[in-house]
């Protein structure tokens, strides 16, 4: 089974990767897991003004900032982990990726803000929904 786990560097992922640490007899065995996160672009103006290098750059930084710690983390319960990162809008991205990439699963950590906060503030959980037909594993 081809996993994708959604990362964020928030609480939110630290709960879900608990989750998946602890109820490791659902998810061992001869599952592959990819670890992915999604930053938001920059402006083109702050592109143009410090250049393409520095902005992949500093994409490359922030995405192993969250990266790492989720690696070495899984690494410690002897999972394999394999890593992503895109530039983009995060739920339809993650929806995206786990289309195009044949994922059999997507499983991320959300925050819970109810219809009400997901009207007004959106919700990446919601594009991610919306954005494809792979199953969505949400850990609150």
């Amino acid at each position: 089974m081809k996993i994708l786990l959604a990362v964020d560097g928030s609480p939110y992922t630290k709960k879900m990767l608990a989750y998946l640490t602890t109820n490791l007899d659902m998810f061992a065995g001869e599952h592959e897991f990819t670890a992915l996160t999604v930053q938001h672009a920059l402006p083109p103006r702050a592109r143009a003004a410090v250049g393409s290098e520095v902005v992949d750059n500093y994409y490359a930084e922030e995405a192993a900032k969250v990266l790492d710690p989720v690696v070495k983390f899984l690494t410690r319960h002897k999972l394999k982990t394999k890593t992503i990162s895109k530039v983009g809008p995060a739920g339809e991205t993650i929806g995206k990726l786990a289309e195009s990439g044949k994922y059999d699963m997507v499983i991320m950590g959300s925050r819970g803000h109810g219809a009400l906060g997901s009207l007004v503030m959106g919700s990446v959980a919601t594009k991610v929904l919306a954005n494809c037909q792979v199953p969505v594993l949400l850990v609150r």
